[in-house]
């Protein structure tokens, strides 16, 4: 971009910028990485556990760029828990991106959150960010798939 046309540009945020806007940007991502000989699908995926009135109760957000599982959101209600939901959550997103074609996983967790549990699927630390939040530590971890 030109200095001239830099200086045209008007700077806004933006809490909820409306769909063209975010495709635009992700257009733009997709596209330099493309350029360099990836291919990115950073589509959100999900799967929902939903009880017998159809409330959701469980749910994981994750997506595959880069032949890698990203595991955005897990989370399971209260009442759900200690019943392996979390476990079987986990095993549809590996199995997803496996086959997808997915070599790995990574995820980040807080000291307060399941750092444990991501431990005894096979994840495996790689990086710490301490008094994030305030009190507690950020962990990332990561696990072959295949």
């Amino acid at each position: 971009m030109t200095a001239s046309r830099e200086s045209r540009l008007a700077f806004a945020a933006e809490t909820a910028p409306n769909e063209p806007t975010i495709r635009a940007i992700e257009a733009g991502l997709n596209a330099h990485s493309a350029s360099v000989g990836l291919n990115t699908d950073w589509s959100p995926r999900w799967i929902i556990g939903r009880d017998a009135d159809g409330a959701v109760q469980a749910g994981i957000r994750f997506v595959l760029p880069f032949g890698w599982l990203f595991v955005n959101w897990l989370w399971v209600a209260e009442p759900c828990r200690k019943h392996g939901i979390r476990s079987r959550l986990m095993e549809g997103a590996e199995a997803a991106a496996v086959e997808a074609g997915c070599r790995a996983a990574y995820l980040d967790t807080f000291t307060f959150q399941a750092p444990k549990f991501y431990e005894r699927l096979g994840y495996q630390e790689f990086g710490r960010l301490s008094d994030f939040p305030p009190g507690h530590t950020r962990i990332w971890f990561s696990k072959a798939l295949r």
